[in-house]
């Protein structure tokens, strides 16, 4: 996925609702000069405010990135058919270090829920800007180690370590270990 290019995406996306530049930042409550930045690739946004300014085009992070429907009905999945939401966000941000890959299984729109396959490289942070969404989370590390930062509460959890939480508190996800952590999440509604 390393040639998408999320600033030719953002203007598609926007020029197709019929938003300028600075109606698309006054809807999303964002300033005008971030849409520019992102649009000609100067900025990569953090998740937080790319959801937010998706949240003001009306769509979610998994259409913005995988903008093709997979086939309904089909139960079971393969790798090569997990939907790939990963993008260049967390690796190009200024002064981040590793990239997380993310990978939903089917449509999680359709059912509710959404399941995600996440690897975190060393180095890997969901950025100092704390998420938080309405739903509910969790997981299962099945290798390696990731901080976890939910509210007040900061924790370390290895291999085997779970965590479940209110998604409207605020959290961060950072990988501060020199080997890759993956998690096997779920969100539900979706979040991306």
């Amino acid at each position: 996925m390393a040639d998408f290019d999320v600033g030719a995406r953002m203007r598609e996306l926007r020029q197709r609702a019929g938003f300028s530049q600075r109606q698309l930042a006054e809807s999303a409550g964002v300033p005008h000069g971030q849409i520019s930045m992102i649009e000609t690739n100067k900025s990569s946004p953090s998740v937080a405010s790319l959801r937010k300014i998706l949240g003001g085009l009306g769509i979610g992070m998994s259409d913005f990135f995988e903008h093709d429907s997979p086939q309904p009905g089909n139960p079971f999945f393969t790798p090569a058919e997990l939907r790939d939401l990963t993008s260049r966000l967390f690796s190009e941000r200024e002064g981040a270090e590793g990239m997380i890959t993310l990978k939903q299984v089917g449509d999680a729109r359709l059912h509710n829920l959404q399941i995600l396959h996440e690897t975190y490289e060393p180095g890997a942070d969901t950025g100092e800007e704390l998420l938080e969404h309405p739903a509910n989370e969790g997981g299962i590390v099945i290798a390696g180690e990731l901080e976890i930062t939910v509210g007040d509460k900061v924790s370390v959890l290895k291999a085997g370590d779970s965590f479940l939480f209110d998604s409207r508190q605020p959290h961060r996800f950072r990988n501060i270990s020199d080997r890759p952590a993956i998690v096997v999440s779920a969100c539900t509604p979706p979040y991306l």
